[in-house]
This record gives C-alpha cells, structure tokens and sequence, in this order.
C-alpha cells in the first residue's frame, strides 16, 4: 500500500540529502524515482536539486508533475518532493491522488514552519493528510533540538517580520532551539 509520507525538519538537517539519498536507493535496486521541486526554489535553477553538502541531481518541477497524465506518472515507482512546504493546497492534493489512486509512494521534504513559526501552506496540508511524519533532526548551537527556522537580517540580528518567503541558506537563515528564538539569542559573537 503507497502512502504520502512528510519528512520535515529546520534548516540545515539534510533534508535535501536525505531525499537525493532515496532516490539514489532506488536507482540502486533498478527502481525509478522520480524527483521533484516547487518552481518557487529556483536558488539551483528550475531542475536542479542541491543539497548544501554538494549533492545534486535533475529532476522536474511540480508544476510540470501535476500536468502529467496519470499513465506518465505509472512509469515511476515513487516520487520525492524536495522543498514541499512550498507546495500549494492543491499540489499536495495531487500528490494525494498519486498515493491514492496510482499508488505509488510520495515522500515530501521540507520545512514545517517559517522563521515566525507558522505554517507554510504545503507543510500544513502535508501535516493534515500525511499518512507519515517524520522529524529530521539537527541542532541548535546549545546544543539542544532545533525546530525553529531564523531569518537573519543584514545587521547580524534576528527578522521577525517580513514576507513569509525569502530565498536564502545559510546566509540567510540558522536552526535554532524554541527557547533561543524567542530569545533571539543566535549565538556566541553573532
């Protein structure tokens, strides 16, 4: 039985690592995966997935997935879907009809919330209609779990508003614990 799994985490915990890994996994027992990306993250280009380790490979965008006929989409024995928070309500109904109807196995990677903790629109339905979740974990600079995702502005300090989506890695953003978000605290000398 298929099923929609949603494989979350904060920024930097080799999200997109891991999905370039199953993929991989596939294609090493003579299955076919399909990758897949919001046209939204267009950091690598429009059909480029990279990980921040150096891992990368073409795929598609879901955009171009979701206008695929059914039987095109048969040729695949699962999709993965990188950058899914990302993903519309009605893009991550589609990949319920994936799971559902084709049965064939979706497995989402992304982030849960924003730098202001709140949902983005694919990570709220994938929550709502997963039939998996999953935590990808990685560490604050404390040392405990990080689950929050912190907009870095251009002075060095914390953004606690502006626009939910803004494009960036490591210069931009930072994996903090809860506690250390409200504070605002991103760590020693920064």
């Amino acid at each position: 039985m298929a099923k929609l799994y949603f494989r979350y985490g904060a920024m930097g915990s080799s999200k997109t690592a891991n999905a370039l890994m199953v993929e991989y996994n596939y294609m090493e027992r003579g299955k076919k995966a399909l990758l897949v990306k919001p046209r939204l993250d267009s950091r690598d280009g429009d059909n480029v997935i990279r990980s921040r380790m150096g891992l990368w490979k073409e795929g598609i965008l879901l955009e171009t997935l979701a206008e695929m006929k059914d039987e095109e989409i048969r040729e695949w024995d699962c999709v993965i879907v990188d950058e899914a928070q990302f993903a519309t309500k009605a893009q991550v109904e589609f990949l319920v009809h994936i799971v559902d109807d084709l049965e064939i196995p979706v497995i989402c990677y992304g982030l849960r919330t924003d730098f202001r903790r709140e949902f983005f629109e694919g990570s709220m339905w994938l929550m709502a209609w997963a039939d998996e979740i999953q935590e990808i974990k990685t560490v604050c600079w404390c040392g405990k779990a990080a689950t929050c995702n912190a907009r870095i502005g251009e002075d060095g300090k914390m953004i606690r508003v502006g626009q939910q989506i803004v494009m960036g890695g490591n210069d931009k953003y930072t994996a903090l614990c809860r506690r250390h978000h409200r504070e605002g605290n991103l760590g020693p000398g920064r």
